[in-house]
């Protein structure tokens, strides 16, 4: 014998691992951002329409990074779904971070303003914190993430 399987039970041997797999995938949580043992799951209401992304950025807990060019840990996404979109994002651990939404109907990757400056997109934060003129203060949007597996609701506004 050379050592060589016969090429009916390599292909057998491939079928079974590919199988294997494909249950391994179908079993891990297709979370989004940088994979950790930490999920968060955002349920983002008052989506207007399928189409395009929702888009969730997470802050860590620093007020100097939150809304700051570059101050995210990371940006998941997901495809919208109308009225209520649910994404599960990775977490690096429990703790406490803050979450800023908004749906970005073109899927641009990127949030729309109107010539003033102001949002052109559906939008929202973490602990849904009341937003009349400018943008909310940090500390109403801190959110506590002790254990994994958390749910948080996030209610879009729109223009």
């Amino acid at each position: 014998m050379t050592g060589r399987l016969p090429p009916v039970l390599c292909l057998g041997l491939a079928m079974i691992a590919a199988a294997a797999g494909g249950q391994r995938a179908a079993a891990q949580s297709p979370c989004t951002g940088p994979e950790s043992a930490t999920r968060l799951y955002v349920t983002v209401e008052g989506v207007h329409a399928a189409q395009g992304l929702i888009a969730v950025t997470l802050y860590p807990d620093d007020s100097s990074r939150f809304l700051a060019r570059r101050g995210s840990l990371y940006v998941g996404r997901a495809p919208a779904r109308s009225p209520v979109t649910r994404i599960c994002i990775h977490l690096p651990r429990p703790g406490t971070y803050a979450l800023g939404i908004y749906h970005d109907a073109d899927a641009s990757r990127r949030f729309n303003r109107t010539g003033l400056g102001l949002p052109a997109e559906g939008y929202g934060f973490s602990n849904n914190p009341a937003v009349l003129l400018g943008l909310p203060r940090f500390r109403s949007v801190r959110l506590a993430v002790p254990r994994t597996d958390m749910e948080t609701r996030v209610r879009l506004r729109y223009p």
